[in-house]
């Protein structure tokens, strides 16, 4: 038995680094939660807090910003979290990685204050994007309403991401997004594709003008679009999910008939997989979502 999940998804305009304000956006935090009290897991897009300006040469800005995550900047908003008893996902962060490289990283607050994930973008923009690529796949728990799992902006078009979340348990999938061009179309399109194949819920939060072109939305397991933000300035799209909503999907099937978690016949020999030089083995296959 799980308990419905309410969510907040602040679709606004990354704060410049140049003029980082802790006590504006704490109070940025503040406004949305008193605004929206029955918020428990509460998002910012993709870069939120570090941010550069116009005509700014973004990886300069990259080199400042960047912070071992158990900095000042993790120790304030891990605080932040504690005060108001939510989980808090920030937005990414460049973090600056005990190898000594820059990662574009979403850490993930509890609302006892503890860092409980952080996931580093697996897939950067490139050639655009010249942050370092993670190599893990993360998921959290939150007691009582269930697992999410964390993707950042272009990671969404490679679909072995989200597959490889569905496949740990997550029942939501949170998108972290930072797109001002055009194909934030495509990424709609995506955001109810990856839920469809996968038969989880999607959260693609997208940033406000001038870093982003907005349309963040909330996609059902089975592809519907629950919720949809405009293009407009900071707007604030929230939504109660019943996350076992997506268990119960794979288990039944998509309309009561497709179940993508169950393809294979008893016995099966594995599927070679070319392109990754490994196998999909049946077995395993099934093991993976959880009931």
């Amino acid at each position: 038995m799980t308990t419905p999940l309410s969510i907040g998804l602040v679709q606004t305009a990354a704060r410049h680094h140049a003029a980082d304000d802790p006590d504006a956006f704490a109070a940025d935090v503040r406004r949305v939660t008193a605004a929206h009290p029955g918020v428990r897991l509460l998002a910012y897009p993709e870069l939120h807090l570090c941010g550069h300006r116009p005509g700014e040469d973004p990886v300069t800005v990259m080199t400042a910003a960047a912070q071992p995550l158990d900095g000042p900047r993790g120790t304030r908003l891990a605080a932040l979290a504690r005060e108001l008893g939510i989980w808090l996902v920030p937005g990414s962060v460049y973090e600056r990685g005990a190898d000594g490289r820059i990662y574009n990283t979403a850490p993930v607050y509890s609302p006892t204050g503890e860092r409980v994930a952080e996931y580093r973008k697996i897939f950067p923009w490139r050639p655009h994007e010249t942050t370092a690529s993670g190599g893990s796949f993360v998921v959290f728990d939150m007691a009582d309403h269930g697992r999410v799992g964390l993707t950042i902006c272009y990671d969404a078009w490679f679909p072995e991401t989200t597959r490889h979340l569905a496949w740990q348990g997550a029942d939501l999938v949170l998108n972290l997004v930072r797109t001002p061009t055009v194909d934030r179309a495509q990424e709609v399109v995506l955001a109810q594709a990856n839920a469809i194949v996968n038969q989880v819920f999607m959260a693609s939060l997208n940033a406000a003008a001038p870093d982003g072109v907005g349309r963040s939305v909330v996609v059902d397991p089975e592809g519907h679009v629950r919720a949809e933000a405009g293009p407009g300035p900071q707007e604030v799209l929230t939504d109660v999910l019943d996350l076992a909503e997506a268990r119960r999907v794979r288990t039944r099937g998509t309309a009561g008939l497709t179940r993508v978690w169950d393809p294979f016949e008893d016995g099966q020999q594995p599927l070679e997989l070319p392109l990754y030089a490994g196998r999909i083995d049946p077995e395993r296959w099934r093991r993976g979502a959880r009931p």
